[in-house]
């Protein structure tokens, strides 16, 4: 006999001792097991109920994904004008706000790397100074 065989969705032996041992262990489990024993043959109907309205809903976004695009038409010739206007001049504003982002990013990484470098310097430069003390360990560290 095979494990399926074992697990179907009926008053077995298998399917009994693993409802009372879900109810042991942990009661939702028991409660599953027991909704299997009596709901199971409608199992694979609402499966595949559910996977066809998840598919159609899924199609259907699809569908409605074009109906923003620029080519889509009203059938008004005037508001289409404008609409295309008003979504190139917002195109261009976009594009606008991304440049100036990308200089922006530009400045804050030479700003950065000014930043490390002279905190770089610093740390040679009082290393440096340090190794010329000979009164023995390092020198504390201190800010000008």
């Amino acid at each position: 006999m095979n494990q399926s065989a074992l697990l179907r969705p009926d008053w077995t032996p298998a399917t009994i001792a693993l409802m009372i041992l879900g109810f042991v262990v942990f009661w939702p489990l028991g409660l599953a097991m027991l909704a299997y024993i009596i709901f199971g043959e409608r199992l694979r109907g609402f499966k595949r109920d559910a996977n066809s309205a998840a598919d159609g809903f899924f199609a259907g976004c699809r569908r409605s994904h074009g109906r923003y695009r620029p080519h889509f038409s009203t059938g008004n010739v005037a508001f289409d004008d404008w609409r295309k206007a008003e979504l190139d001049r917002l195109e261009e504003e976009r594009r606008k706000l991304d440049e100036m982002r990308e200089e922006f990013d530009s400045y804050m990484r030479e700003l950065r790397r000014a930043k490390d470098q002279e905190e770089f310097d610093r740390f040679m430069r009082d290393r440096r100074n340090a190794k010329r003390d000979d009164n023995g360990p390092v020198a504390e560290y201190q800010t000008p």
